[in-house]
């Protein structure tokens, strides 16, 4: 007898043993352990034993798990450039208008679950999404921990309450390949007042870099002394 028929003939007499008075147990018992050539000190203790309970996952259950909801959240991620959870959570009641356009009404209990959504909670929801629609590009920026430690960056809010502080960005015109000469684009872009300056240099030199720069310092609507 296997382990499955063992198994499958406890079941049948667990119920009538448990029924059963001391004398009717012990015979229930002899018949058991002699089927399956068990020790007596050992098939004792099998109608007796507990199952096992199911254990439940610690922390409370999950409050948002509607598959509108997600499809909802998931449509408005990708027409927002896969904006980042922080500003994507700002950005959802003035995005929920254009959906209600393209895709018709949303009820007001999704509504209100889409507008108390935290920043975590997206980041936790759109984790499997961004996995199928993770970006694959070249990429023409090398790690400087040295420039990084010696510069001083604001990185941790945006609460900017006058112009000057900006954000640099290139950008390589290269096709399919970094390899060779081309043409990089450089951006400067003001948080406060969002003027944005443009060039163009040849390769990604420091001298043709900071010449461009320069120019543009001399191009935005504020004093050269209030960048940073």
């Amino acid at each position: 007898m296997g382990p499955k028929e063992k198994q499958a003939y406890l079941t049948a007499i667990v119920r009538r043993y448990k029924k059963a008075d001391s004398k009717k147990k012990s015979k229930i018992l002899d018949e058991f352990c002699a089927v399956c050539h068990y020790h007596r000190k050992y098939g004792i203790r099998l109608p007796n034993k507990q199952p096992k309970r199911k254990l439940s996952k610690p922390g409370r259950k999950p409050t948002y798990g509607s598959d509108e909801l997600l499809e909802i959240l998931k449509k408005i991620w990708l027409a927002t450039d896969q904006m980042c959870s922080k500003r994507l959570k700002v950005a959802l009641q003035e995005w929920l208008p254009y959906y209600e356009q393209e895709y018709g009404q949303i009820n007001n209990e999704i509504r209100e679950q889409l507008y108390k959504l935290s920043p975590a909670t997206i980041d936790r929801l759109l984790k499997p999404v961004r996995v199928k629609n993770k970006r694959k590009g070249l990429s023409g920026t090398k790690p400087g921990r040295l420039l990084k430690n010696q510069i001083p960056i604001k990185t941790d809010h945006w609460d900017i309450n006058k112009p000057g502080y900006l954000e640099a960005d290139t950008v390589a015109h290269c096709g399919n390949s970094l390899s060779g000469n081309f043409v990089w684009s450089i951006t400067l872009t003001d948080i406060y007042s969002a003027w944005t300056e443009s060039r163009a240099t040849w390769n990604k030199g420091a001298i043709g870099v900071l010449d461009q720069i320069k120019s543009m310092e001399k191009s935005v609507p504020f004093r050269q002394d209030c960048v940073t």
